[in-house]
């Protein structure tokens, strides 16, 4: 088993890890839908874990006929890389024991690390926090989905509208200790359709924080240019002009999405 160091890495220095290093598997994870392995990696003394999504394991969808769910995932990380907000873990495209995949940066939680995502009563849902949906357990009791009214996860409401996420969990938000907020699990994203499923809906119809609006701007510029030709490298060209177009819907608008009326607008299960 790797040992997990306490001291965080650079991006560089993660990027270079994860596409010079020595991949080691450790193991399955056996939740996910498609063949998603833990693994460690090791470059000049530096070691640390990853997550290796080959694409040979990958299941075919109707829907995503074209590239690989792990071009998408890397396509997640160079959208968040263009943000500069860091929401997704280091990610590369590399040759790995099963072939190509995708190789992501495995983010750590503390044990006592406490989530900005959750069911709970719906007669006390905690002051700061948007209830989104409602529930009831196997006794009948009420619940709501609900998630805290912070920043860090606006941003990544924001992030999911541009990349057209159809399927954020809860339990694809991570707290690492460095109190950052983590988003992973994008290879259904990028869809030419709007298929947006999340659970972030607190802030629908809400003005986007000018902060955002600043980064979509650039992030726009970005598409039209340098980010938009490497995208072409795991995406469609329609996809990558949509991406563009969402941006500038976003922008136009001015304000959060609001779910759809004609389809689920949250995944399941939700968390």
């Amino acid at each position: 088993m790797t040992a997990e160091p306490t001291e965080v890495l650079t991006e560089a220095d993660a990027l270079e890890l994860l596409g010079r290093g020595r991949i080691e598997i450790e193991g399955r994870l056996v939740d996910a839908s498609n063949t998603t392995l833990r693994a460690g990696i090791s470059l000049n003394g530096m070691t640390r874990r990853c997550v290796y999504k080959p694409v040979r394991g990958e299941r075919p969808l109707w829907d995503f006929p074209d590239g690989t769910l792990a071009g998408r995932e890397v396509s997640a990380y160079l959208v968040s890389r263009a943000t500069g907000w860091g929401l997704v873990p280091p990610t590369i495209l590399r040759d790995g024991p099963l072939g190509p995949g995708a190789l992501q940066l495995w983010i750590e939680e503390p044990e006592a690390a406490e989530g900005l995502i959750g069911f709970v009563p719906a007669y006390d849902v905690p002051q700061g926090w948007f209830p989104v949906a409602a529930a009831r357990d196997d006794d009948g009791d009420a619940y709501a989905l609900a998630h805290a009214d912070d920043p860090r996860l606006a941003r990544l409401a924001v992030f999911d509208a541009v990349i057209n996420n159809a399927d954020r969990k809860g339990g694809h938000v991570l707290y690492p200790a460095t109190g950052s907020v983590h988003g992973v699990d994008h290879g259904v994203s990028f869809h030419v359709e709007n298929k947006l499923r999340t659970v972030l809906w607190g802030w629908t119809g809400k003005p986007l924080p000018p902060d955002t609006v600043t980064v979509l701007e650039r992030l726009s510029a970005e598409l039209a240019g340098p980010l938009g030709a490497v995208l072409e490298e795991h995406l469609t060209h329609s996809e990558v002009q949509h991406v563009q177009l969402r941006v500038k819907r976003l922008l136009r608008a001015g304000c959060f999405p609001k779910p759809p009326t004609d389809w689920p607008a949250i995944p399941w299960p939700p968390i």
